[in-house]
């Protein structure tokens, strides 16, 4: 393993449990079993650049598991089409060495939509592909209020993977993985398949839909 994936590794791991405020370059470095006091800037530059870095690292994986369930996911399938993202999200905190739902978890908390932005290519074309044909299938919504429902359901894989991360690493049980799985996606698809209220549809009107949603980021 290289430095620099040592430290994108141990970064994810330590911003995970601390935050991002609550891990300095330096300490990461320590942890990673460097000698130098510089050695997160002589790679990356700078606490934003690791974190980015982070953030790319376990794209590769992710959208390719992704890739290969939207393969076997029916085309107007709403419910497989939501299991396609939240098996893979879900996968990825399965691993030992992974800490990445906790992390994404942490960069949410702190508000820093930049690290998604822009989201490199191919994955940026991958996730356009995905997340249209996925609002494509809300016909029940206004196309202002699509965009905000899914934001709010990949938001919660996310956070149901870092809590399943953070229990383990507590020694805490966990559902088993199965379980887990199906309920969150009977719930989501409960979730995104609600149509919208009176009441909503009072409220959205003259709300821009600009700032609605968060960046999906995976």
């Amino acid at each position: 393993m290289s430095t620099q994936e040592q430290l994108v590794r141990v970064g994810e791991r330590l911003f995970a449990r601390h935050g991002l405020d609550g891990v300095s370059l330096r300490q990461i470095g320590a942890e990673a079993g460097n000698a130098n006091n510089s050695a997160v800037q002589y790679h990356f530059g700078s606490k934003d650049q690791l974190v980015r870095a982070i953030y790319e690292y376990r794209l590769p994986r992710l959208h390719a598991r992704r890739a290969l369930l939207i393969e076997e996911a029916p085309a107007d399938d709403l419910r497989g089409w939501i299991e396609c993202q939240a098996r893979a999200i879900l996968e990825q905190s399965e691993l030992e060495d992974s800490h990445y739902a906790g992390f994404l978890a942490v960069v949410h908390h702190y508000g820093r939509s930049d690290v998604f932005e822009p989201i490199p290519e191919p994955y940026a074309g991958n996730s356009r592909a995905y997340f249209n044909r996925l609002r494509s299938l809300l016909t029940q919504l206004p196309e202002s209020l699509r965009s905000p429902r899914v934001s709010r359901a990949m938001s919660l894989i996310v956070h149901t993977a870092a809590d399943r991360e953070r229990a383990r690493a507590a020694g805490a049980p966990v559902l088993p993985f199965a379980l887990e799985l199906e309920s969150l996606v009977d719930g989501l698809v409960g979730f995104l398949s609600a149509p919208a209220s009176a009441r909503s549809l009072a409220a959205l009107e003259g709300v821009s839909a600009t700032g609605l949603s968060w960046p999906l980021g995976v």
